[in-house]
């Protein structure tokens, strides 16, 4: 099976431009600009550059900041091993359900949403290079930038159902628009991507070496071109390179088009392959909440603006924290991040268990105060 187990304006634009100013704002993330180029480094390598709420507050209004002040941002990962490995959700889930928990989770949230609202509707281009590991977090704050280059280094997955939660980040808006249902089915198991399948499947859109990825960021720094040119002419010419997942398309396209994610499972165990088992492994093992959650939210997101999207797993996010209806986010960090038992126990445990009218409760609004607010 080809498939592994998220001042004044004038002032100071013409400051950057004499100056290449270069700020560091704290250790967590790093803002530079070369040659009218803001850069932003992610700065957590031990944490394989998770996003935290320290990070995003910071980095959400320097975006804005940039829109006005340079010509193009590029996004990276410090380490060499990650771009972004998602976000740091054990910080939210650390003190078990309840009002800390909360105001933790829905600040973090918040301004993490708000930050791929912008980089979605960037008026300057805005280029992710997506060397290393890419995951949950990772892809929201790359998958809505104009340009996005992966390596053979690059790992991607969506694996929020394994701890409980639903692709968020936008990925109901990026999800249900991947040809032949491949989204859904990337949402549902987690299944990863790597190298240049990263780019056939449109999750990047240039692929290069890793070991030419500086001599590219140089270049788009340099040259005062349209980025696009630069990295047209920089990077690696895919059209000979298959998918490694094109023996499957069609029965991904067939299976996952269902709409109940009780129907997905039956298919798959009509279809009894050694790579229908291996997806039903994959989906036995997260949260059947998870699952009904983004089956549905991939279903409504088709028809929704990333705006609308970000709107929606912002509700999503807020009744998964508060943990009214289901303890699954909690218990899924526990199992597959603290304590590492890997043996989640799941609550429901099963899809039949899990009734509709509770999944439809996750959808709804939330009080004015709490409803997430995009400018």
């Amino acid at each position: 099976m080809i498939c592994s187990t998220r001042l004044g304006f004038s002032t100071r634009l013409l400051g950057y431009r004499r100056r290449n100013l270069s700020t560091a704002c704290m250790d967590d993330v790093l803002f530079e600009v070369k040659n009218d180029v803001g850069i932003v480094t992610l700065n957590r390598p031990k944490a394989l550059n998770a996003l935290n709420t320290s990070m995003v507050v910071k980095i959400k209004p320097k975006l804005k900041e940039y829109e006005s002040l340079v010509r193009m941002v590029i996004i990276q990962g410090a380490g060499g091993k990650a771009f972004c490995a998602g976000g740091d959700v054990k910080s939210i889930t650390e003190n078990g359900p309840g009002a800390k928990s909360l105001e933790i989770g829905k600040n973090f949230f918040r301004y993490e949403y708000s930050m791929d609202s912008i980089i979605g509707k960037s008026k300057i281009p805005y280029v992710s290079l997506i060397d290393g590991i890419t995951m949950g977090g990772g892809v929201g704050i790359s998958v809505h930038g104009k340009y996005r280059v992966a390596t053979e280094r690059t790992l991607f997955a969506m694996p929020e159902t394994a701890i409980g939660l639903f692709c968020d980040v936008g990925a109901s808006h990026v999800l249900s628009r991947m040809d032949k249902h491949l989204g859904v089915m990337l949402g549902l198991t987690g299944c990863r991507l790597k190298g240049s399948d990263v780019a056939k499947a449109g999750i990047a859109t240039h692929y290069v070496h890793s070991s030419k990825i500086d001599g590219l960021r140089a270049k788009l720094i340099e040259d005062v071109r349209d980025p696009g040119t630069v990295l047209a002419e920089n990077t690696d010419d895919l059209d000979a390179v298959e998918f490694t997942m094109a023996p499957f398309v069609e029965k991904i396209d067939s299976i996952f088009s269902h709409e109940r994610v009780e129907a997905i499972v039956d298919a798959l165990r009509t279809d009894g392959s050694e790579w229908a088992q291996g997806m039903l492994k994959m989906l036995s093992e997260v949260s059947p909440t998870g699952l009904k959650i983004t089956r549905k939210e991939i279903l409504k997101g088709k028809n929704l603006s990333l705006d609308e999207c970000l709107l929606m797993e912002h509700r999503l996010a807020y009744r998964s924290v508060e943990a009214k209806y289901s303890t699954d986010f909690y218990e899924g960090v526990r199992a597959l991040l603290i304590d590492k038992d890997r043996n989640p126990k799941w609550c429901p445990a099963s899809l039949e268990e899990v009734k509709d009218d509770i999944i439809d409760k996750y959808f709804e609004p939330l009080s004015n105060d709490e409803e997430l607010q995009l400018s």
